[in-house]
């Protein structure tokens, strides 16, 4: 629902895990994009998706001018769909302590505007945080990481929040369902990739849980593989 804001109100807007895991203390909930960013899972997670020794991978935002100097050859979408939060006037304190410690792997403060899908009313002013190309997590300051490769390295990581996957799985499923206009063309394309590489390792276990010397006939009797003529 579309809504109509005043300067007083503080606003917080999640494009990751804060549009399936929000804050504490809201009282609106609004489906809104942003412009001039692109969202890209170039950010090291060392505290929740991965380790300090194998970190993860989780979204961050890059200014489009920035991006297009990065050599990324992914196609990138118009705006960023996310969801903004009104936090309650006497707790903005504490979430603001609150997020200051979950996002404290790389992440800064900044301030946009955050768009309505019905454009009639005004743009929300939200703090975000963000992990610029400056900060030590940024991972695609030297080298911009395939999709595959991403792909890969997502499967394979996990922390103490859970697996990597499954961040990735979670953040698709919420784009998918934020509103009618919402997407995301690059969580699409790792979504897809990481699930094909979830299914493959599930059909080689299956795979290898049937013994190599038997099979079983139409009428459920064993045969031996090795006696039987190919």
């Amino acid at each position: 629902m579309a809504i109509c804001t005043s300067e007083e109100e503080f606003w917080i807007f999640g494009y990751g895990s804060l549009i399936w895991k929000p804050p504490p203390y809201f009282d609106r909930r609004v489906p809104g994009y942003i412009r001039g960013f692109v969202r890209r899972f170039w950010q090291a997670s060392e505290d929740h998706r991965g380790t300090p020794d194998a970190p993860g991978r989780v979204v961050t935002l890059v200014e489009r001018k920035i991006w297009e100097t990065l050599g990324d050859h992914h196609n990138a979408d118009e705006v960023v769909w996310g969801t903004a939060y009104r936090i309650e006037p006497s707790r903005v304190g504490h979430v603001k302590e609150y997020l200051d410690i979950r996002e404290i792997n790389g992440y800064s403060i900044h301030y946009v505007d955050v768009y309505q899908s019905d454009e009639k009313f005004p743009p929300i002013k939200a703090l975000v945080y963000i992990g610029t190309p400056e900060n030590p997590q940024f991972v695609a300051r030297d080298t911009v990481p395939g999709e595959t490769e991403l792909a890969e390295h997502i499967y394979n990581s996990r922390g103490p929040s859970g697996d990597n996957k499954a961040y990735l799985y979670e953040l698709h499923k919420s784009l998918e369902e934020l509103c009618p206009e919402s997407k995301d063309n690059h969580v699409r394309h790792l979504f897809r990739k990481v699930a094909l590489l979830e299914a493959d390792a599930k059909l080689n276990d299956d795979d290898s849980s049937i013994s190599p010397s038997m099979a079983v006939e139409d009428d459920g009797d064993y045969m031996d593989f090795e006696t039987t003529p190919h």
